[in-house]
């Protein structure tokens, strides 16, 4: 599959993403990008991907809560955003990302017998590419191992 440079984002319209944090176990992840010229492929889509990691909280037989020592990953959820024709600036659906309400004590890095539950989930990737079935942009991306939030430029 061929590739498009940056070059298909206007000067200053590379694309800047929001995450926001729906619950403590689930975000949400718009972009908003402006292209170098109007949308003139029917077939033009923006694909943002997400992903990252949620912390358990482990109780004990005895009734202790503590957080448990692992971050689990928690892999993408995909936003697969039409471009409308004539269009030069877009928003993307939100691509959604949501933890598991429950993982095993051992993934969790809880003692075994725990109870595992209530996960606080960090956000530490985005992904971003433009693709009209034949060509595909290079990625924009972020990342922060400890977490993204807010307003996220992304570098092409």
């Amino acid at each position: 599959m061929a590739s498009a440079s940056s070059s298909l984002f206007a000067k200053g319209g590379e694309p800047v993403c929001t995450v926001t944090s729906t619950s403590s176990s689930s975000s949400s992840t718009t972009c908003t990008a402006t292209l170098s010229q109007k949308n003139r492929d029917s077939r033009l889509r923006a694909d943002v991907d997400v992903s990252g990691f949620a912390v358990f909280q482990c109780q004990t037989s005895t009734g202790s809560t503590t957080a448990g020592q692992n971050q689990v990953q928690v892999y993408a959820n995909q936003s697969n955003t039409p471009i409308p024709l004539g269009a030069t600036t877009f928003t993307t659906s939100p691509a959604v990302l949501n933890a598991p309400a429950t993982v095993s004590a051992q993934a969790a890095g809880c003692p075994t017998g725990s109870t595992v539950g209530n996960p606080t989930l960090t956000t530490t990737s985005i992904s971003f590419r433009t693709d009209n079935g034949s060509i595909m942009s290079f990625p924009c991306t972020a990342s922060n191992p400890n977490g993204l939030s807010g307003t996220v430029p992304l570098s092409c």
